[in-house]
């Protein structure tokens, strides 16, 4: 059974409905899930540029610092060593990538039960195309404010809308994207969804 979606203009009036899928818009509640795609999204983001030097690594204490024997200090070998003040570090970080893969079923089915979260919570609105008149963030804003939303927005995009994105992108809490291109963390952070009705049906041919 199809799910029904509310579709509005750009000035929030009512302009229909339209069938979704239940698989991406009525899902069941998988913490585990959506938890396991926000890890790996969020590692996959780290740059691993961390980097300290070994002994080995640090300038200077090529020479033993004293002799062995009968000086009654304890021996010494480098005063790069790592029990020395400015001596190098023992185990350091070096650069890395902390990216993994996770099977692209995982990833699938995080964003499936997100989407169905929003749905659930009544904070998605869709509307049939996004457009405006000239780019100015007036418009962008006059488009939002019409359909009800604030705070943090997601605007989800079915095709290229320059005009669009470049009307809303100084919009502070606005964040824009392509259906292809919609990850996990910006959809948990969102307040409210908003989506074109043609990234409902790409959204459709991309995860199912």
């Amino acid at each position: 059974m199809k799910t029904k979606l509310a579709v509005h203009d750009i000035d929030g009036k009512s302009a229909g409905d339209m069938n979704a899928s239940p698989e991406i818009f009525a899902q069941k509640a998988n913490e585990h899930a959506v938890h396991t795609a926000l890890v790996w999204y969020l590692a996959a983001q780290r740059r691993g540029t961390h980097c300290a030097k070994t002994r080995a690594e640090v300038r200077g204490g090529g020479k033993k610092p004293w002799r062995q024997k009968g000086t009654g200090r304890a021996r010494a070998g480098t005063i790069r060593s790592p029990l020395w003040r400015k001596g190098g570090v023992i185990f350091p970080p070096k650069p890395r990538s902390y990216n993994y893969s996770l099977p692209k079923k995982a990833r699938k089915l995080a964003l499936k039960v997100a989407l169905s979260d929003k749905m659930k919570e009544a904070r998605v609105k869709v509307v049939d195309e996004l457009k405006v008149p000239e780019i100015k963030t007036k418009h962008a804003a006059k488009v939002l404010k019409g359909l009800k939303v604030a705070g943090r927005v997601l605007v989800v995009m079915g095709k290229d809308n320059e005009a669009f994105v470049k009307a809303a992108r100084n919009l502070e809490g606005v964040r824009l994207t392509g259906f292809r291109e919609l990850n996990i963390l910006d959809l948990l952070s969102a307040d409210w969804l908003v989506m074109e009705k043609s990234a409902v049906s790409g959204l459709e041919e991309v995860l199912i």
